[in-house]
């Protein structure tokens, strides 16, 4: 018998009709950064370079286009506060 309740699972914000519209007018890096954030966040630069198998350039850029339009959010690691880690906001 499972006691597994709808406040135990976590939703996706893939799952969200206005997190896929405003995904959908990004580029393609943003929207595999957003995947990789998905999966596993937060995540530095650095982490989701390694992870996207993109450039750091290309990964900064997909991360500005994110953050301006509201899906992807920062703060400093706890481990380093040297470097900003990165969470989707949905």
């Amino acid at each position: 018998m499972s006691t597994t309740t709808t406040e135990d699972v976590a939703v996706s914000p893939f799952a969200e009709d206005e997190f896929r519209e405003r995904l959908r007018e990004l580029p393609p890096s943003a929207k595999l950064v957003a995947k990789v954030l998905e999966d596993d966040s937060p995540l530095s630069q650095g982490q989701l370079a390694e992870s996207s198998l993109l450039p750091d350039r290309t990964v900064r850029y997909a991360l500005n286009r994110l953050e301006e339009s509201g899906l992807v959010g920062s703060r400093y690691s706890f481990t380093d506060a040297r470097k900003q880690v990165y969470f989707l906001t949905a």
